[in-house]
């Protein structure tokens, strides 16, 4: 049945009737809710859906079904998308030296786990700088980045990323800071792993300053992009205990473990259709 099933998300100014808007619509075009979602935001006063249903056998066909949605839409002032299960999307995934959740996204997409199609693989560093992975069959693209060349090799990645019709970009662990054009231009649709709790211990070696001040818990956050640096919408988190006896190099170790869950988590979140963005903040509807 996946390709007969699709997600619908929505987000729109909260007043009485959404919910029951929706589900008749579904109804009527011969569709059947299989999931329901939904978050009335009082602070903003806005309201957030997600729903999964399927075309029965008497259905409207998909178009028609979009056609009316988008009528609906336009009465409610939604923002929303419609996705069908069986498309998957597209991600390109960015990494520099450090390999451990560019390895763990591979494994996890290839036993199934991660329901998404590779479009690239761009690093700033040779294939044979992560050797550890395996990148077998994999679109590998070495793009080195200086000073002098950062802008040039910034405009290549946007350009790769419509050339293969990328929907999602992970940095995994990619030690670079995207300029604030191709921040925007990839707004919403660019996940970022963050070796550290935000919004504590921003920017370079979070392990070490954590470290110097005495923490008990280390943790990772995974968040979307933006032009300020480690302030994008957060999407998951995750931390772990640790005492006065571990030294940085416990942290960083650990920390690998933390990064990897929690950039596999936010990564699925986005595939399934489960990440709205709410101004600053997400809503993200799990199981």
């Amino acid at each position: 049945m996946l390709e007969r099933t699709a997600i619908l998300t929505l987000s729109c100014p909260n007043r009485p009737g959404i919910v029951a808007a929706v589900s008749t619509l579904l109804f009527e075009a011969g569709c059947n809710i299989l999931d329901a979602q939904q978050f009335d935001d009082t602070e903003t006063g806005r309201f957030f859906m997600r729903v999964v249903f399927n075309r029965l056998d008497e259905a409207q066909s998909q178009e028609a079904i979009a056609g009316s949605i988008a009528t609906l839409a336009g009465r409610f002032a939604m923002d929303y998308t419609l996705r069908e299960v069986a498309a998957k999307k597209r991600v390109m995934l960015l990494v520099s030296k450090f390999d451990h959740c560019l390895a763990d996204l591979i494994y996890r997409w290839r036993i199934g786990e991660l329901p998404m199609e590779i479009s690239a693989i761009v690093s700033n560093h040779p294939s044979d700088s992560i050797a550890s992975t395996d990148l077998d069959g994999l679109p590998f693209h070495h793009l080195p980045v200086t000073r002098q060349s950062k802008m040039e090799q910034e405009a290549r990645i946007w350009q790769l990323a419509q050339e293969t019709k990328t929907d999602l970009v992970v940095l995994a662990r990619y030690m670079q800071i995207l300029s604030d054009g191709l921040s925007a231009k990839l707004a919403g649709r660019c996940i970022n792993i963050h070796h550290s709790f935000l919004p504590g211990f921003k920017g370079a070696k979070p392990y070490h300053q954590a470290h110097e001040r005495g923490v008990k818990l280390i943790g990772a956050t995974a968040h979307y992009v933006t032009s300020d640096l480690d302030e994008g919408p957060i999407i998951e988190q995750d931390v772990e205990r640790i005492s006065h006896r571990d030294t940085p190099d416990d942290l960083v170790r650990k920390g690998r473990d933390i990064e990897r869950r929690v950039l596999a988590r936010a990564v699925l979140h986005h595939l399934e259709d489960r990440v709205l963005l709410n101004g600053k903040k997400t809503v993200v509807f799990t199981d």
